[in-house]
Parts: C-alpha cells; sequence; structure tokens
C-alpha cells in the first residue's frame, strides 16, 4: 500500500528551515567582536584629547614583523580607524596641530625608530592601498606631523593593544600604546601658556 505525503509536510520543513536560518543569523550578530571598540579622553589643561580605536588580541601569535609586517603603515588598530581629537590647538614635536579629529598610523622597523603618522585628512588605511600594498609615501604627504619612537620592549606580552593619556604636569599630555612587548609614547603640548597670554592680552 502506498504512503501519502502529507500535504502540510513541505510548509513545516520549510518553515524549520527559516527558522534555521535565522537563528544562525542572530548568533552571528550577537557574538562579541574579535577587536572590541574601546576609548580614552583625558582632560589636559584646556584641552580635551580623545582616542577611539579596536582593541586586537595576540591570541598566540607573532604580532610584529608577522601580523603587522615591519615597514609598512598599519592602522594602528582593526576594523574602523583607530582617531585621535583634540579640542583646542596643540603641539606635538614642535608641529602646531589645529583642533579637530585625526586618524592615527604606525610604521613599525625592525630596528630603529617607528614613525606614528597623525593623518591630517581623517582617512581609513585602505584610502592609500595599492593592489596588496600601502603606498606609503602618499600616506606620508597626509600627515599632519609624523612623531619618531623609540620603541621601549617589554619582558610581558600585552595581550590586547589599548592606549593610554596621562595628564602629567597638566600642560604636556603623554600618549601610549601597547600591544604585545611593545610599548610606545609621545607627549602632546597643549599649550596652556600660550593660551593663558592670549586670554591675559584679551581683557
Amino acid at each position: 500500500m502506498k504512503t501519502s505525503t502529507p500535504l502540510y509536510f513541505p510548509a513545516v520543513l520549510s518553515m524549520l528551515l527559516v527558522f534555521s536560518v535565522f537563528f544562525q543569523a542572530e548568533a552571528q550578530l550577537m557574538a562579541p567582536a574579535p577587536s572590541p571598540a574601546a576609548a580614552v579622553s583625558q582632560q589636559v589643561g584646556f584641552t580635551k584629547i580623545s582616542i577611539e580605536y579596536s582593541s586586537p588580541a595576540v591570541k598566540g601569535r607573532t604580532v610584529f614583523g608577522e601580523l603587522v609586517p615591519y615597514g609598512v603603515p598599519w592602522r594602528a588598530g582593526a576594523n574602523a580607524p583607530t582617531t585621535i581629537e583634540f579640542s583646542t590647538a596643540v603641539n606635538i614635536s614642535g608641529k602646531n596641530i589645529a583642533p579637530g579629529k585625526y586618524s592615527v598610523f604606525i610604521t613599525p622597523l625592525q630596528s630603529g625608530d617607528w614613525t606614528i603618522h597623525i593623518n591630517s585628512k581623517g582617512n581609513a588605511i585602505y584610502a592609500y592601498m595599492q593592489g596588496d600594498t600601502v603606498d606609503a609615501a602618499a600616506l606620508a604627504k597626509d600627515d599632519a606631523v609624523a612623531i619618531n619612537v623609540a620603541p621601549m620592549m617589554s619582558g610581558e606580552s600585552q595581550e590586547r593593544l589599548s592606549y593610554g593619556i596621562s595628564a602629567e604636569d597638566n600642560k604636556v599630555a603623554k600618549v601610549t600604546i601597547g600591544w604585545d612587548t611593545v610599548r610606545l609614547a609621545f607627549m602632546v603640548d597643549t599649550q596652556v601658556d600660550q593660551k593663558m597670554d592670549g586670554f591675559k592680552a584679551a581683557f
């Protein structure tokens, strides 16, 4: 005797398939980001300094020299561009920087000073891609300032990339960057004395 398939069976099967796809997609959307967004800000003198970035993890990898190649500008984070914002004019490495938001890149080297690029256009690294490589010369042309920094090597590996801002003497801030065994730092002069002189001259 031939058994017939109930008419509602294909409809039930289709509904189960739809729910399966839906729940898989929802689970993917709810999964934590591998490189979570992070931010740090600090008032220094009359200036608020803010940094926004994504924080990738080492995950047992060799970071600098492999994951992040030497001699190639790196986006200094993951996902969206890493940015630094100044609420007033500042001075970095002898260059006056207007208030605003800038993107940050880092060029690591196997030996010698590394370069921290403060990008005047706030571009993402993809704006400088030529095929699979970064056009370092084009990126350097858009530097508001390029900071040469001697990397400090730590005996301990830091699992996640992090940025810090210290107010120091509440005039000149110290910005720190740490990931794996590498530590970088640069100073930001918020020009407190010059601003005070400007206030006095206005009255």
